[in-house]
């Protein structure tokens, strides 16, 4: 593997961090900045809009750029938006922080992938994505929980100016290890984005996306708040926690994969997405309970990006018959409906917090993500009536 790989690694490594290691600050920040917690998980929710803007606006709008240069401008984003929230004096800033970085994790990991397949032969294209994303799972099972123990021991400015440094290495590593002439991919343009969401079918599965993963963050982005006041832990032991979550995080996208290549991605997705509900619908009542809460939380890890590969496998099933002339556009447009489901569970968890309290929503996540089962279940239906009539029509 080339050693460009090394800093696109670190890269996701970074931007993989900066997202989600704020669920485990955001009890400590909503006190510092004198906001509320629903307030507090805005941040999660605009940093995802940032995410689901960035990947297919910024990356169209950017499409006739040397591919170098728009990974360093991205980088160079992305350290100037940790930096800012480093020195966010108030929160208003560090929503303005949050949404700049945002916009830099959605073009990063839209050009990365095909970055990452310019640097080694067609034959180890695979393996080379594969690679690059490895930064960002080890940016759960490791990132996360070290990020949040920073935070918690000197404060959460020193959490994202740890981020904001590695985020500069990997922009030294691109500058001097990625080569200046990669190959150019046809300018994605916005004519085609819009005729893949004019699609009812692959729509569906977006509409999939965003409940699945929805779902899971109305609880997850206050999994801190919850530990800390229902469950009854301290606050230094929720990056422990954490790190148990990022383990099986991991463990159940390898295993949801395998799932999707062996079952096929609607019965797999069919097994998450219902194992998915019941875990959140019991962390309603085991979240009281030390011992039984982190027991939960490691099943649930399993499931809660286990949809992942099977979910991106199938956009690309369907582009492939509805628009094979932008499969990539579509494949990217699932990743833009991942982050508008973490915009609205983080909206909407905060919402319910607001009206009632804390221990609701894992129960309530749980009937968004069963609504995203009924809808699976559907779309394999449909795919059953499709063929179906292929099969007619060939008999014809």
């Amino acid at each position: 593997m080339p050693i460009a790989l090394i800093a696109l690694a670190l890269s996701a490594f970074a931007i993989g961090t900066t997202e989600f290691v704020i669920v485990g600050l955001l009890p400590t920040m909503a006190q510092d900045l004198n906001v509320t917690l629903p307030s507090a998980g805005l941040l999660v929710s605009l940093y995802a809009l940032g995410v689901a803007i960035g990947a297919p606006v910024l990356t169209a709008l950017t499409g006739t750029w040397n591919r170098k240069l728009v990974l360093l401008s991205v980088m160079s984003l992305f350290v100037a938006g940790n930096l800012l929230a480093w020195q966010a004096p108030n929160y208003e800033t560090l929503v303005i922080a949050r949404i700049l970085t945002g916009l830099a994790h959605g073009v990063f990991f839209s050009i990365g992938s095909t970055i990452a397949t310019s640097l080694v032969p067609q034959e180890k294209a695979a393996s080379a994505i594969a690679f690059m994303f490895t930064g960002l799972t080890v940016a759960l099972v490791t990132g996360v929980p070290i990020g949040t123990y920073i935070g918690q021991i000197f404060g959460w400015e020193a959490t994202f100016l740890t981020v904001a440094t590695l985020g500069f290495i990997a922009m030294i590593g691109s500058a001097f290890l990625v080569p200046n002439n990669l190959k150019k991919p046809k300018p994605t343009k916005l004519t085609e984005q819009l005729a893949v969401l004019t699609n009812p079918r692959l729509v569906l599965v977006y509409l999939i996306t965003a409940l699945g993963y929805g779902g899971t963050f109305i609880a997850f982005t206050f999994l801190a708040s919850i530990l800390e006041e229902v469950t009854g832990f301290e606050s230094n032991t929720i990056g422990i926690i954490m790190l148990v979550y990022g383990i099986s995080v991991a463990t159940g996208n390898i295993i949801g994969g395998k799932m999707a290549d062996r079952i096929g991605p609607i019965k797999a997705l069919s097994v998450i997405f219902f194992g998915l509900a019941v875990i959140l619908v019991t962390f309603s009542i085991t979240a009281v309970n030390p011992i039984t809460a982190v027991a939960t939380i490691l099943i649930w890890g399993a499931f809660a990006f286990g949809n992942v590969p099977g979910l991106q496998v199938y956009v690309v099933k369907l582009a492939e018959t509805y628009t094979p002339n932008a499969v990539d556009v579509a494949s990217g447009l699932n990743i833009a409906a991942f982050n508008v489901g973490i915009a609205f569970g983080a909206w909407a968890g905060g919402l319910i917090v607001e009206q009632s309290s804390l221990i609701n929503t894992p129960w309530v996540g749980g009937i968004v993500v069963l609504l995203a089962f009924a809808l699976t279940r559907f779309s394999g239906l449909l795919d059953k009536q499709t063929a179906s009539q292929s099969q007619v029509t060939e008999a014809a």
